[in-house]
């Protein structure tokens, strides 16, 4: 919050607590000092208000109040935030810092015993494996989904399918720097007749019974060998230099449907996996690896 909120907060505060002080001592001036049977006038359903004083017990707690706040306002930051933080010097950045400090004294140990295991030693560490999966759930799973298993345009981490390599090192460099993934529009360049035949060919090397005529698969893998075949190879095994997946298996980000391949390669799709080493550092990224890997180096 910048200083001028900060000022106009106080001000309001303060403005407030003095209206209400106000207000306190000037009903009680006024008021009756002794109990009386005479009523404000006010009845409701035969309920009638006495005139009688305001209760000292109910002054006491209220005037109470008042010194509490005054109190709170001297030991903690409130009353010039910024440039006096209280007698106790309490800040919620100094609080945050404290306790990032304690759990850093705390845990630190574990997390550079383990960053000096390697990834396959991962695997026989139960307690690195569920501290790698909580930092999984914490930060991963929004995307990726808590059980791993993915979502529309967000990659199962349960498979063997892997764009850009599924060895320890490769899952470890993906989740530190991050991958920037780009399949081209083909659509400018195929036409519509060249977007449908290319999908009914790249959906046939995945074993999916297109319905396409030969002509189409022929037209289809023609096109298919001039412009697609760069990236995922002539066999349509895809290439991990270049993010570039495999058509040949039944894994499709985007769903196989005629309509979503064509929509892929007529608008071309982009896809970002954002990188984690600032975020979490090198000892939580070693550990969410190996619980990644995990849930794989099964199927490998």
């Amino acid at each position: 919050m910048s200083s001028f909120w900060s000022g106009w907060v106080l001000i309001l505060t303060l403005a407030c607590l003095g209206l209400v002080i106000f207000i306190l001592f000037a009903t009680w001036k006024i008021q009756r000092k002794n109990t009386t049977e005479e009523t404000v006038g006010h009845e409701f359903d035969g309920i009638v208000e006495y005139d009688n004083p305001m209760p000292m017990w109910w002054i006491g707690l209220f005037l109470a109040t008042l010194i509490f706040g005054g109190i709170y306002f001297v030991l903690y930051p409130g009353i010039f935030p910024g440039k006096f933080d209280g007698i106790l010097g309490w800040t919620s950045i100094g609080e945050l810092e404290g306790d990032q400090a304690k759990h850093k004294e705390q845990f630190q140990p574990l997390f550079s015993k383990y960053a000096n295991m390697s990834i396959e030693e991962l695997q026989s560490e139960p307690q690195a494996l569920n501290m790698g999966k909580r930092i999984f759930l914490n930060n991963c799973a929004l995307c990726h989904g808590s059980d791993a298993g993915g979502t529309f345009g967000f990659p199962s981490l349960t498979d063997d399918d892997w764009v850009w390599g599924g060895s320890a090192d490769e899952i470890e460099t993906t989740v530190l720097d991050g991958r920037t993934g780009q399949m081209p529009a083909w659509g400018p360049v195929l036409g519509e007749k060249g977007v449908r035949n290319v999908s009914l060919y790249a959906r046939s090397l995945s074993g999916i019974d297109t319905g396409a005529t030969s002509k189409e698969l022929q037209a289809g893998k023609t096109a298919y060998d001039t412009t697609c075949a760069v990236c995922h190879g002539a066999d349509g095994k895809g290439n991990k230099l270049f993010g570039a997946p495999n058509l040949t298996d039944d894994v499709w980000l985007f769903g196989s449907s005629q309509a979503q391949v064509e929509y892929t390669v007529r608008k071309g799709r982009n896809g970002v996996m954002p990188p984690w080493k600032d975020v979490l550092g090198k000892d939580k990224v070693h550990l969410v690896t190996g619980y990644v890997y995990s849930l794989t180096k099964d199927k490998k």
